[in-house]
């Protein structure tokens, strides 16, 4: 999960190497926490968060095929 964040994350933003993915485990549930260069937060986030949200689509079907819930925060 960790991996398919930062790909699409490095993909959307004019800063690649700043983009950073920190996992962990709380309870049952993974959390993501990708942080960007402050330029690029609206690219990531987009208008009204539409990116933000696809991006959590994507996680979020990829972890139903691993029976895992997955949070992503955009740091």
């Amino acid at each position: 999960m960790k991996e398919l964040v930062e790909v699409i994350a490095k993909a959307l933003v004019d800063h690649p190497e700043a983009v950073r993915v920190q996992e962990r485990e709380e309870g049952s549930r993974l959390v993501l926490r990708l942080s960007v260069d402050p330029d690029d937060m609206g690219k990531v986030i987009g208008k009204q968060g539409r990116i933000a949200k696809a991006l959590r689509t994507v996680v979020g079907a990829a972890a139903v095929r691993d029976k895992k819930r997955v949070t992503v925060e955009i740091v």
